[in-house]
């Protein structure tokens, strides 16, 4: 940072429209990680199969995914503020259509529904992380990715909880349709942001040559080609440990349910902690995204050689913090350095990519985990991510210097 910039809770307590999208952002994941478990339920309990869960997240996540360059066009065509209203009245709508018919709809009815509601969430975020730079000034926004994170990551968190409070009391369609009003109070509080229009684009260019412009400045640009290349081949390597603690919990330390809750929320605590230091970060942005690199996977790494449950927390959660630093130097960067009329397709591109990387690395990841055991698997996670920090490193330097 050039000037020192207010931390992410004066942010959030003194910028009414920072505050409103800060508080938008939080509900919205919040209503989504309800619904999220209780279509998950749902399915599982009216099917009875893996496979069925398993689809209901590919189409939630992943496909979606595949469309991150597209949708990110939607973010730069428009006026931001529009975008993202429209996106949660889409959902709203679309998870009030799916809780009104869940009783009746067939399952492929289901998934296309939750398809849509994804692509529409798939245009929020891009459009969500485009509009931060129009909100605040430039020296705050470390403090204010910061704060998002830990509001989103606060939702995540909070939902599931949540949920397995409201379905004995409003079963599956009464949680669907909190989730809806959900989106419902995040479209009201974006209502009040001020008006970001980006600058006019092309009207001459078509949705797909507006796609590709979006990949050539990232592939023409040489810091954003090695971040966006660091990052997808870190969480390629290190996406494996949600399915890799299960077994590591039951299998290497014959624990129970209890055991792997545990090891699954320690990633989340260290969001949580991570977040909170970063609220007014003191690194250089290349040294907090190389640190978040080398952070997240050295935690996976030394949780190979974890002897016991406890241990395999501690460094779970300090990968977490490892997390939060990739975030939020990833998302300042990105906002720093391209055009505002590039934003969010450089946001949409590059989250994106890092969805399939995420998905890839589950397959890959799972193959791993039968070929060896969840030691391995996480010692390989680790160290691939490690080789891709000092790859990093090397082609930040070479096109920005040396590194402080």
């Amino acid at each position: 940072m050039t000037t020192e910039g207010r931390s992410a809770l004066r942010l959030v307590r003194s910028d009414p429209p920072f505050r409103r999208l800060w508080t938008a952002r939080a509900v919205s994941f919040l209503g989504d990680s309800l619904s999220l478990v209780a279509l998950m339920v749902h399915v599982a309990d009216t099917t009875g199969q893996a496979l069925a869960v398993a689809l209901l997240l590919l189409v939630g996540d992943f496909a979606p995914a595949l469309l991150g360059p597209l949708t990110g066009v939607v973010a730069d065509r428009f006026e931001l503020r529009r975008v993202m209203i429209v996106c949660e009245v889409a959902q709203a709508a679309l998870i009030a259509v799916i809780a009104l018919g869940i009783t009746v709809f067939p399952l492929p009815l289901i998934l296309g529904l939750v398809a849509l509601r994804s692509i529409a969430g798939q245009i929020f975020q891009p459009a969500s992380r485009a509009v931060v730079p129009a909100l605040v000034p430039d020296r705050d926004l470390e403090g204010a990715n910061a704060a998002i994170g830990f509001g989103t990551n606060g939702g995540e968190a909070l939902g599931p909880l949540l949920a397995a409070l409201l379905l004995p009391l409003l079963d599956v369609r009464g949680v669907l349709l909190v989730d809806a009003a959900t989106f419902l109070l995040s479209a009201v509080l974006l209502v009040f942001l001020p008006a970001a229009r980006p600058p006019a684009p092309d009207e001459r260019a078509t949705i797909l040559n507006d796609a590709i412009t979006g990949l050539r400045h990232i592939a023409a640009t040489p810091l954003l080609r090695a971040v966006g290349l660091g990052f997808i081949a870190v969480v390629a390597c290190n996406g494996i440990d949600d399915v890799a603690l299960v077994f590591l919990a039951k299998d290497t330390f014959d624990g129970g349910d209890a055991a792997v809750g545990l090891l699954l929320a320690a990633v989340g605590i260290g969001l949580f902690a991570g977040y909170a230091l970063l609220s007014r970060p003191r690194l250089a942005l290349p040294a907090l995204l190389l640190t978040g690199f080398a952070v997240s996977s050295a935690g996976n790494l030394l949780t190979g050689f974890a002897w016991a449950v406890g241990a395999a927390f501690v460094v779970q959660a300090t990968r977490g913090v490892g997390i939060a630093a990739m975030d939020v130097a990833t998302n300042t960067l990105i906002q720093r350095n391209v055009p505002a009329h590039l934003l969010g397709r450089v946001f949409g591109s590059l989250y994106g990519a890092i969805g399939v990387a995420a998905a890839l690395s589950y397959l890959g990841g799972g193959l791993l985990l039968d070929l060896t055991g969840p030691r391995t698997a996480f010692i390989v996670a680790g160290t691939g991510g490690l080789l891709t920090t000092l790859a990093t490193a090397a082609a930040l330097r070479n096109r920005l210097g040396p590194i402080t």
